[in-house]
């Protein structure tokens, strides 16, 4: 008889995530910082509420924590180098957006800025933070104040041309094909 399943240990092992860039800056607008985090997701639709996983030692975590806004910035598969530098690298050791040769622009909303080479952004305000000390990560839940698309998309989400990244228990992906739309079960 084989056997059908072997059991691992609990660990924090679903795959894919997203792979983004999460801009913030200070009180002040002075001090802009990029933190790659793949502990993200859309949270509810209405309204939108998006949300990020930071351990509290993240130079990213004070700045997000006194401003309550930071911008989700989704990136290319082609940024994938600069999106592993900006999770490997303090904010408090080195400015990221010169290192990387990246262009923070104004968001129209929040002071956190946008970055500019990022197919998608995503303003978002803090409307609650679950800190619960025992857990290693705090979730910032964040309301989506303000969506920008690179102009090249005509204002639309296309993650065939975007060609955004996933993080899979250790690598960064491409995503595939186009397998169906929502709903395409009960055509």
């Amino acid at each position: 008889m084989t056997e059908e399943k072997v059991f691992l240990d609990p660990a924090a092992e679903l795959f894919p995530v997203p792979a983004v860039m999460v801009s913030c800056c200070d009180k002040d607008g002075t001090k802009n910082n990029i933190i790659s985090l793949a502990w993200v997701g859309i949270l509810s639709s209405d309204p939108p509420i998006l949300g990020i996983c930071i351990r509290p030692s993240r130079f990213s975590y004070g700045l997000i924590t006194e401003t309550g806004e930071f911008v989700v910035n989704v990136p290319s598969e082609a940024q994938a180098k600069l999106l592993d530098h900006c999770g490997m690298v303090s904010g408090g050791d080195e400015d990221k957006f010169e290192a990387c040769k990246l262009t923070p622009i104004p968001a129209s909303i929040v002071k956190a800025p946008l970055i500019k080479e990022c197919p998608v952004n995503f303003e978002c305000k803090v409307i609650k933070v679950i800190d619960d000390y025992s857990i290693s990560h705090h979730l910032f839940l964040g309301e989506i104040v303000a969506i920008a698309v690179s102009a090249e998309y005509k204002g639309k989400i296309d993650a065939g041309k975007m060609k955004p990244l996933v993080f899979c228990n250790g690598e960064y992906w491409s995503l595939g094909k186009v397998l169906g739309k929502m709903g395409f079960s009960k055509k």
